[in-house]
């Protein structure tokens, strides 16, 4: 690092990627500082410099050795820093103690026996909540919420037509179970179903792709729907709905074409978004019929709809919301994406599905396809040919919004 960028990033005072401190902080204070920053996005520590900007300069010896060790012995899982010197025209140096954003989350602090979460807020470092900590370990890949059991639920909260319509069906397995220890024997086994504090509960997957009415026992359930007349959130909307109910359809297919008997939400919303989407011609053509003109592509906004399903973080508790205006459709999906993707790798067409047994379940019934690129070739060159206009990614650490431009 050169000595004007050293200056500039102590002119621009601490955030939430930097932080200054004095060399002689104990070593549980530096690591909480490095575990913070690790648990959000990566930053750098300055040693040697005052809280409020003035450059004291490194003052303990064999600085580098001892803040490897702090990494070493106090921060867990293993973060490797990089360490560097800045000596300025006055003699002094500053230590200068940089590292990425972590991809094994929660980083922790190991000290006396204990391990404690910390998290950057602003230019602070704090204790996590029990909240933040789920979303680090979620984001970390050891927790699936999805399979988290929903209180006060049971079998008797799953619809056994789709159930038996789902194995027998969609799985075409000749083995439908046919007794109630049969089903809860498949349904554990599937992980619709979960054993907790001895007692059998629905998962949150079961639920959400089978529930009868899903958010009667988990609130962020389902979907907001609303339809502005303006390019902004009004008052008075044209629609504000929350369509609930299971995630997907119950399909016959016992006649050679797969044909819907009763829809699930994905197809709720198509049907409840249909005139919004799209309008039909005020004369009729020379086949007596009425042209539709869509204002976007349906396969993209079907698309759109499902990776927020799919995807969703379930330790958000808001539900998903879809709002049409005059130009513009947006899908906002609780929670960031998961693990390390990011937008480019996602329209790059990587994948890492956040919720695995829903992403599973839908590729069963063919909702999404086995490829899982949806976004790369259906959402982007969908909407850029019918609208001449790219959809955008807009992601924050509470959402990925989805917008298609009419």
């Amino acid at each position: 690092m050169l000595k004007i960028e050293l200056l500039e990033i102590v002119a621009n005072r601490e955030n939430s990627g930097v932080e200054f401190k004095r060399d002689d902080i104990r070593t549980e204070q530096l690591a909480k500082e490095v575990v913070a920053m690790a648990n959000f996005q990566g930053g750098r520590v300055l040693l040697g410099v005052e809280d409020d900007g003035t450059i004291s300069g490194i003052q303990r010896a064999r600085l580098e050795e001892w803040v490897m060790d702090v990494f070493q012995s106090k921060i867990h899982p293993m973060i490797l820093p990089f360490y560097e010197e800045v000596k300025l025209d006055d003699g002094k140096s500053v230590a200068v103690v940089s590292f990425p954003m972590g991809i094994s989350k929660p980083y922790v602090v190991r000290d006396r026996n204990r391990e404690e979460v910390y998290i950057r807020v602003g230019s602070t470092s704090r204790l996590a909540t029990r909240e933040q900590q789920m979303r680090l370990f979620e984001l970390g890949g050891m927790l699936h919420t999805e399979v988290m059991p929903v209180p006060r639920t049971d079998v008797s909260h799953l619809d056994q037509a789709r159930l038996t319509n789902y194995i027998e069906d969609i799985l075409r397995d000749p083995d439908v179970p046919k007794t109630s220890e049969e089903w809860q024997t498949r349904l554990l086994g599937l992980s619709f179903l979960t054993e907790a504090a001895g007692n059998v509960c629905c998962t949150i997957a079961g639920l959400v792709l089978f529930g009868k009415s899903p958010r009667r026992h988990l609130k962020q359930a389902g979907l907001r729907v609303m339809v502005f007349n303006g390019e902004e959130k009004e008052y008075q909307a044209t629609l504000d709905d929350i369509i609930d109910g299971p995630m997907v359809g119950r399909w016959d297919t016992k006649h050679g074409e797969k044909q819907l008997v009763d829809g699930g939400i994905i197809e709720r919303f198509m049907d409840a978004m249909r005139p919004f989407i799209s309008q039909e011609a005020d004369q009729i053509d020379e086949g007596l019929r009425r042209e539709t003109k869509l204002f976007y592509p349906l396969e993209a906004v079907r698309e759109a709809l499902i990776n927020a399903l799919a995807h969703r973080d379930w330790t958000r508790f808001v539900e998903i919301e879809v709002a049409s205006y005059s130009n513009r459709l947006e899908f906002i999906s609780p929670g960031a994406l998961p693990n390390s993707m990011t937008v480019e790798k996602m329209k790059a067409g990587q994948r890492s599905p956040r919720n695995t047994i829903v992403m599973e379940v839908l590729r069963d019934y063919s909702y999404v396809d086995f490829r899982g690129m949806g976004v790369r070739t259906k959402i982007v060159p969908l909407t850029k040919a019918l609208t001449g206009k790219d959809p955008e990614f807009d992601l924050t650490d509470d959402h990925l919004k989805t917008v298609l431009y009419r």
